[in-house]
């Protein structure tokens, strides 16, 4: 449609509400959209959409003369016949309207006959004189149309009435797909309900005041009592004098917006005692207001007894299958905000600045942009055996990892970072090695409870063999980093044990920290020391060697960068898949998509020559690398453009790129995206 009226683009608007209000009742969303339709072109308008079974279900049908509403809607209905009709095979094939119209005032004939026609006397049938039919597309996939009739001998649809009925359509297919998506989220909210069951650690929901509001089975076993009697218990009755005054503090640190973790004693039912480790952390309500808190409990009672050993490799288990399932949930949460971010940009994009609609897409980006740094940061922090070595430059680790030291410390405790931009780079992986930084950031910490300053220093020193005196410690060219607290420092016999596994000098400690540490120094072929005097602080000496820093390989792009048309872009989420398409498209992009790799190498291997592939990385029945080797079979010189939400050292092995590829991590706007097909093959087709 050329320039819409503004009646009419309140009127979709309108409707966009509606339907939004609606999307939880799937008869109510269709009703909405038949009712929006027959009111803005008349007379009548119908939904008639896919079941589950792959069947027509029954019609929603209205019309401005509501007796005329039945009669039609017996005309028109296909409820079940399979969609295999000409109208319907078209709809789906093309996916743009049907307009009919009679000839010369008769009726049209060729509608198809409602499934139940034998059953219907034609002489008290309505006549249609004039339809249009719709196709309503839901997550890619054609589930349906909208029809609108008109009974008046010669009335017809103009192209601006036909245009109007598509973005009814289009409309109406958003909603769909935002009531499914809806299901989808319920469904997720239950799986996370029932891991909140499962788990072994106890989990309470506190008010404000500290009265339960939720407690899950292990909390009931730690407590002694059933989890039905705890809710609207305080947790004050189980604490005596000075945990309750700890239990204030920790909700006063919570009502500030920080989360505390620290150990307690709580009193059982039954008068024994048990002892736990607490961490809670604020809640919030849909309007970000504090209303409680979230408490993890673990029972470490038994830590100190003979017992201790195996229940501290069952709690590494535990943190093993976590990190998998931190992986997992941000994988997930980028493509979600992928969309978001993408929907977003394109709003931005197609609203005056200064408008509210353009500053409420400006701020869900920036919301983004901050859930992207948090995701990134749990990927590279969470992962454990990537297998992914690469040249780490030590000023941007220190520089990287300066966040992250900030939230362990504390507001109690400055931090204070020393290295010039000269220092050596080393080669490893760089999870592990943040991991290690933030593990000694988090035993200084517990030193200086009282506050006080933490020291990171990186030089280079060139180390004679045998200079340090222990055994397989590194010799060459070496990155001295040196952690300095101001603590209450270890004695002489606490020094020489710090490194074991499971030694500790606090009994609800896990004794994993250094022991971890020490583990990832010495796989990176490095050495750890210890000095520390009792009042004196300590100071921990990490010797890792130097890489060999080698120049980065010139990538060739050609001097002429080939101009690309067709694009295929291959994605087993459909929402991200159309996002994609949605943002690419209006720079005049020949676009194919495909939800399946292995129907990618079909198209390919029929004949399909696309310009560019742009696959997601991590896909059920075949990645994006092995999906680019089978395409490039056909087309060698075909270029890549890998999307994830996982980071690049995250990916591990799964991802090597070569010169002739590219990888765009999630969340990703419109520019992104753009900017790295650009880089990766030139130019849009006809543009400079």
């Amino acid at each position: 449609m050329g320039v819409m009226a503004y009646p009419l683009r309140y009127a979709l608007a309108d409707l966009a509400l509606a339907l939004s209000r609606a999307a939880e009742d799937a008869a109510q969303v269709r009703a909405t959209a038949a009712r929006a339709a027959a009111d803005m072109l008349g007379d009548g308008a119908g939904v008639q959409l896919l079941g589950d079974d792959g069947y027509y279900e029954e019609i929603t049908y209205l019309h401005a003369d509501d007796e005329l509403a039945l009669p039609y809607a017996r005309l028109l209905d296909r409820g079940g016949d399979l969609p295999e009709d000409p109208f319907s095979t078209s709809l789906a094939a093309s996916r743009r309207p049907v307009v009919l119209a009679g000839e010369e005032g008769a009726p049209i004939d060729q509608l198809p006959p409602p499934h139940h026609s034998a059953y219907l006397d034609p002489a008290h049938l309505p006549e249609v004189h004039a339809a249009v039919l719709c196709p309503i597309i839901v997550d890619n996939t054609y589930a349906g149309y909208l029809i609108m009739t008109r009974g008046l001998p010669g009335a017809v649809y103009s192209p601006a009435e036909v245009e109007l009925a598509r973005d009814i359509a289009g409309e109406l297919s958003l909603a769909l797909s935002s009531a499914r998506a809806q299901e989808r989220l319920r469904a997720s909210e239950e799986r996370y309900r029932r891991v909140l069951e499962t788990i072994p650690e106890g989990v309470l929901q506190l008010d404000t005041e500290g009265r339960a509001t939720y407690a899950n089975e292990p909390i009931g076993v730690v407590l002694g009592l059933p989890r039905r009697q705890l809710v609207g218990i305080s947790l004050r009755g189980f604490l005596d004098d000075h945990g309750q005054a700890e239990l204030t503090r920790r909700l006063a640190e919570c009502k500030a917006g920080r989360s505390t973790v620290g150990a307690t004693r709580l009193l059982r039912a039954d008068g024994s005692h048990r002892n736990v480790r607490m961490s809670m952390m604020p809640l919030e309500d849909e309007n970000g207001r504090y209303n409680g808190v979230l408490c993890m409990v673990t029972d470490t009672t038994d830590h100190i007894d003979a017992k201790g050993l195996k229940r501290q490799l069952d709690h590494l288990r535990r943190l093993d299958s976590m990190g998998q399932l931190i992986g997992g949930i941000s994988h997930d949460f980028n493509n979600l905000m992928t969309v978001v971010a993408g929907s977003a940009d394109m709003i931005a994009t197609t609203t005056a600045e200064g408008t509210p609609q353009h500053q409420m897409a400006k701020d869900i980006l920036d919301a983004v942009a901050t859930g992207r740094t948090l995701t990134h940061q749990l990927l590279a922090f969470g992962r454990s055996e990537g297998n992914r070595p690469e040249i780490i430059p030590i000023p941007d680790l220190l520089t990287d990892v300066q966040s992250l030291f900030s939230r362990t410390l504390g507001e109690r405790i400055g931090l204070d970072l020393a290295f010039s931009p000269d220092v050596w780079p080393v080669r490893g992986e760089r999870g592990p090695l943040e991991q290690a930084l933030v593990n000694l950031a988090a035993n200084a910490r517990d030193a200086m409870l009282h506050g006080g300053m933490l020291r990171v220093a990186a030089s280079n020193e060139v180390v004679e063999p045998g200079q340090l005196a222990a055994e397989n410690a590194p010799a060459g060219k070496i990155v001295h980093m040196v952690i300095q607290d101001t603590g209450v420092g270890m004695s002489e016999e606490t020094r020489r044990r710090a490194l074991e596994p499971f030694f500790s000098t606090r009994p609800t400690a896990a004794g994993l920290g250094l022991a971890t540490t020490a583990g990832i120094v010495q796989g990176l072929g490095g050495h750890i020391e210890l000095e520390s005097q009792p009042r004196m602080g300590t100071t921990v000496h990490l010797y890792l060697p130097a890489a060999e820093e080698r120049p980065a390989p010139s990538v060739d792009r050609q001097a002429t960068p080939a101009v690309i048309g067709r694009v295929l872009i291959v994605e087993d989420q459909p929402e991200v898949a159309q996002l994609v398409q949605r943002l690419i498209e209006p720079a005049g992009y020949e676009i194919t998509v495909a939800t399946d790799a292995l129907m990618a190498v079909t198209q390919v291997a029929a004949g399909a020559h696309p310009d560019l592939l742009i696959t997601d990385v991590v896909m059920p029945t075949m990645t994006g690398p092995e999906l680019a080797a089978a395409l490039r079979t056909h087309h060698p010189d075909l270029p890549v453009l890998y999307m994830s939400g996982y980071t690049a050292a995250s990916l591990g092995p799964q991802l090597t790129l070569d010169a002739n590829s590219m990888l765009v991590e999630k969340p990703f706007t419109r520019s992104t995206l753009l900017g790295a097909i650009r880089a990766l093959c030139g130019p849009q087709p006809g543009r400079p």
